[in-house]
């Protein structure tokens, strides 16, 4: 089967949704299918500089990706996404739908201008939709005012949990069916003999809660004498935090954004993940990647992450308090023996359920039930 996976969102910046779709794509070619990524890129250079005030990843472009114009950034359900809005992606759409002739296309967050709502349009094959967000989605009254009607186009729609579910069923009334995001699964994820360290991933967003962690790092640190292993923060926003909140820099280490290898390595020799969000996530994802890894995880006790944590591979303490969450990184730390068995908890729970393999099986029952 021709695949083709419609992304509104720069390559150039990974976000949950990009690294979705680059996964799933790849799972889906395992299993023989023809996959082809259409989103947007941002090359080096002194516009992409002055549009985006962080860095990002600026390599040429991996096989089966088709770049379909410039991102900007647009604030969005609490979080800072870079959406591609640039006139000419229409165009560029429809030049790509008529070379590719796809059997399926598959959108990530189908409202969102301009790529999948031109892919909406000019589409005449089926079409999958996959809703992520989770929150409120002030946003979408626009959206719907706009091109609502082409939303009668999706054959069949997904949800990566049910609060993603919940969120698009306040605007959109249809059968939601949930399919979890995959994540990564190393070969072999042992928790024990690991590096004296805690890892972060995420963005410098304010729903994910950075400044809650360095808040509570002085009080760690302290305690245990770890490392923290920032991943995906910006080494520039990062000291303009510093510079606002004044905090210990004791034994933090930015590595910034990474490639998928990296990330994995860290969270294979990491002995916990910190995940302190605020709120306004659908589906722990990177709770789910630190499971496959074997790596207990910290988190907030908020929907998207309470939805994925077991009480045998996470401890939750509640968001914005940094006295909770230092209590309880503290505790982990403090007990190998303990620690080593959430890890092994956490993995097995990840293999059980989130396994990309899996997730592809899935949704290729859904391409063939809409293409038949």
């Amino acid at each position: 089967m021709k695949i083709g996976i419609i992304v509104p969102f720069s390559w150039s910046y990974p976000g949950g949704v990009v690294e979705h779709a680059e996964h799933q794509a790849a799972a889906l070619r395992r299993r023989g299918h023809e996959v082809e990524l259409v989103m947007g890129n941002d090359p080096p250079g002194k516009f992409t500089r002055f549009l985006h005030p962080r860095s990002g990843r600026h390599d040429p472009l991996p096989a089966g990706i088709t770049p379909v114009g410039r991102s900007v950034v647009v604030p969005a359900n609490g979080s800072l996404p870079n959406i591609i809005l640039s006139p000419r992606t229409v165009g560029r759409m429809r030049a790509v739908l008529d070379e590719h002739q796809f059997d399926v296309i598959h959108l990530h967050e189908p409202m969102t201008p301009a790529i999948c709502v031109a892919a909406l349009a000019l589409a005449q094959c089926p079409i999958v939709a996959t809703h992520h967000a989770h929150g409120d989605l002030g946003w979408m009254r626009h959206g719907l005012h706009f091109w609502g009607f082409l939303m009668d186009r999706i054959d069949a729609r997904i949800a990566v949990s049910p609060m993603a579910a919940e969120s698009a069923a306040r605007w959109i009334e249809d059968d939601y069916r949930v399919i979890p995001n995959g994540v990564l699964t190393p070969d072999e994820a042992e928790p024990a003999d690991r590096d004296h360290a805690v890892v972060f991933i995420g963005r410098h967003d304010p729903r994910k809660g950075l400044p809650t962690l360095l808040r509570a790092w002085p009080a760690i640190h302290a305690a245990t004498g770890a490392r923290l292993r920032l991943i995906g923060t910006d080494p520039l926003q990062y000291r303009l935090l510093h510079a606002r909140l004044r905090f210990d820099e004791s034994g933090i280490d930015v590595l910034g954004i990474v490639t998928n290898e990296v990330r994995t390595h860290e969270l294979l020799r990491a002995k916990a993940s910190i995940t302190p969000a605020l709120g306004g996530e659908s589906f722990g994802l990177v709770l789910a990647e630190a499971f496959a890894c074997a790596t207990p995880a910290v988190a907030s006790d908020i929907a998207g992450y309470a939805a994925v944590a077991t009480p045998e591979a996470a401890l939750l303490v509640p968001p914005s308090d940094p006295e909770a969450l230092s209590a309880a990184v503290i505790d982990l730390l403090s007990d190998e023996d303990r620690r080593v068995e959430m890890g092994r908890a956490a993995r097995a729970h990840a293999l059980a359920n989130y396994a990309w393999d899996d997730i592809a099986r899935q949704l290729e029952a859904v391409y063939l039930e809409v293409a038949a």
